[in-house]
């Protein structure tokens, strides 16, 4: 059982805040999950509302799904987008038509497109991200030291969590 607090914010009842002493693990602190995804989404929208080069997010998404691991087929960037085939083909044709993605026929499927970045979708990106840096730097810069150090603390296993969902126990 992990020690964690159940999503609706209120204290966990009943929950060991140590490891099963079979796997010889030290204890681990409670953690407000209801607390901890609010102020993730406060401050993914935070980092958001600077200007995105006139983009959605959705579509700084997409772009930066294709420029990560591109060139990609339309189907396979919208199953990584999670978004419904047609609203992917008005998504990259908004890109195209800024001169951010390119379209190119696959070789031998005649019903088949492939999506990649152009130089221009790569700076407007690289843009996106300096701004987005800058913010948060300016942000953390307000931070005491003891929170400063907390976060860096917390860095590896926020990024465990940003690659790949944990799998849930078996049991």
């Amino acid at each position: 059982m992990h020690p964690v607090q159940p999503a609706t914010g209120e204290p966990a009842v009943g929950q060991s805040t140590t490891a099963p002493a079979t796997t010889g693990q030290p204890a681990a602190p409670d953690i407000d999950v209801a607390r901890l995804r609010a102020a993730i989404l406060r401050l993914s929208r935070h980092l958001r509302k600077h200007d995105l080069a006139d983009l959605t997010p959705t579509q700084v998404s997409a772009l930066a799904t294709v420029a990560r691991d591109g060139p990609l087929r339309l189907g396979d960037l919208a199953a990584a987008e999670r978004i419904a085939p047609s609203t992917l083909t008005r998504l990259v044709s908004a890109l195209e038509e800024r001169g951010y993605l390119e379209r190119a026929a696959v070789p031998g499927d005649a019903r088949a497109w492939l999506v990649s970045v152009t130089e221009r979708g790569t700076a407007v990106l690289n843009r996106i991200r300096q701004e987005t840096t800058s913010l948060l730097t300016e942000n953390l810069l307000m931070l005491p030291r003891h929170q400063l150090e907390a976060l860096a603390a917390a860095l590896p296993a926020l990024e465990h969590l940003s690659d790949e969902p944990p799998a849930r126990p078996q049991g």
